[in-house]
């Protein structure tokens, strides 16, 4: 089963799924591609899951969900651009976390103003303020403990806000909600900015293709639509619709969007040509070999992928790293609160206040996303420029590079 997982920030988001579901009977191979946003696993036959339990238990996360038609990138970005790109042709303030932002900030500042006017009763304006706020966050705390994520950073900030009202800061328990919602509305921003290299390669193919019929007539289809020994009109200046060969014409191509090559290249009948070339200044009649699924584009995205799914050392170690650190913060602020009033007679109020600072501050969701998200950029913008590079792994041994030889030819050695 092939699904489209929208909302995940970080890499906890991926651990917070993995964990839902490998709980649920009958399911098993739960694989999670943070940067293009899909999930695959498989289900038993005759499992007491069913898909609808599936799709209801990612919901209740706080994730959208929608299946997926199984076809693989180019098709999925450009047949479903409808449903898949508008997420991210959304401004920020258009997005789900975006609107909750501005309503969190309207309902602050409203909370903020009654105040002033009636001081007396400012806590508890700052209280209902902090209760709808935090509303969101708790409920999903409660899904994530529900399916086996016990010490998530929802369930931190929610115990830390909800401690503050409790000691009377309400104020800055409306702080610490709203700063926590700007917190993930940039993640939200960068894990899309992480993604936009895929989208970016995805365009390098047309939508649309001339399909020459039998009798010589043309007109205008969808390049997905194209199918192998299809005949195309590549005009001068248009962008090669698929890989194939041509059969009628000459002309030079521009291949660096594919091959990185700088000098366009002569070719002419017989000669093969890759989805994504530029045609110069010839026009050509070519047959389609390979359909949009299979084209060069296609392979490249398809390695693109894989090479962000699999984890650089770094990533591998964060993402062990975020599973205890959580509950050893709560563990820690536990022990602040605690032991100090028992055993050196300190303060209740003090002590409580202090642990509960330590729970606002320890929250880790920007150390998980920094290296996924740098990863993902990284060999999305190689690949944008003709270098694809085969994983995180490879990206980091990259980095520790110190001389860097050409030849006299330009070759890289």
């Amino acid at each position: 089963m092939k699904y489209h997982i929208e909302g995940m920030d970080c890499a906890s988001c991926i651990g917070k799924i993995e964990t839902a579901l490998k709980r649920m009977p009958g399911v098993s191979d739960v694989q999670l591609n943070f940067a293009t946003e899909t999930l695959e696993l498989n289900l038993a036959p005759g499992a007491p899951t069913q898909a609808s339990d599936i799709e209801k238990t990612i919901k209740s996360l706080g994730f959208g969900i929608s299946a997926n038609t199984g076809q693989q990138t180019v098709s999925a970005i450009d047949i479903d651009s409808d449903n898949q790109m508008a997420p991210q042709d959304k401004r920020w303030w258009q997005t789900q976390k975006g609107k909750q932002v501005v309503g969190l900030g309207i309902l602050m500042g409203s909370a903020y103003a009654l105040s002033l006017l009636f001081p007396a009763y400012g806590i508890w304006v700052f209280a209902i303020a902090v209760i709808v706020g935090v509303f969101p966050f708790a409920r999903k705390a409660l899904a994530l403990a529900k399916t086996g994520s016990f010490f998530s950073i929802e369930t931190l900030m929610s115990v830390a806000v909800l401690g503050a009202l409790i000691i009377g800061e309400a104020e800055e328990a409306a702080a610490v909600v709203f700063l926590f919602s700007i917190g993930e509305l940039f993640e939200s921003i960068a894990a899309d900015r992480a993604r936009a290299g895929i989208r970016a390669l995805s365009s390098l193919v047309p939508k649309s293709a001339i399909l020459l019929d039998a009798q010589g007539g043309q007109r205008n289809v969808p390049a997905t639509s194209l199918q192998v020994n299809d005949l195309v009109l590549v005009r001068p200046g248009d962008r090669v619709s698929a890989d194939g060969s041509i059969v009628q014409g000459a002309s030079s191509l521009d291949d660096s969007p594919v091959t990185g090559e700088s000098v366009p290249v002569a070719k002419t009948m017989g000669d093969n040509v890759f989805a994504g070339s530029i045609n110069i200044d010839g026009v050509l009649q070519v047959r389609v070999e390979k359909t949009a699924a299979d084209n060069t584009i296609s392979r490249i995205i398809d390695l693109v992928e894989q090479a962000q799914a699999s984890k650089a050392p770094t990533a591998r170690f964060i993402e062990k790293f975020s599973r205890y650190y959580t509950p050893a913060v709560m563990a820690i602020a536990a022990l602040i609160i605690i032991v100090p009033p028992l055993t050196m007679g300190g303060d209740w109020s003090t002590w409580l206040y202090r642990g509960l600072a330590l729970l606002l501050i320890a929250c880790p969701c920007a150390l998980v996303l920094s290296t996924p998200a740098a990863i993902a950029s990284g060999l999305a913008v190689g690949a944008r420029r003709g270098l694809l590079i085969k994983g995180g792994s490879a990206l980091e041994t990259i980095g520790q590079v110190k001389t860097v030889a050409f030849d006299k030819t330009g070759t890289l050695n």
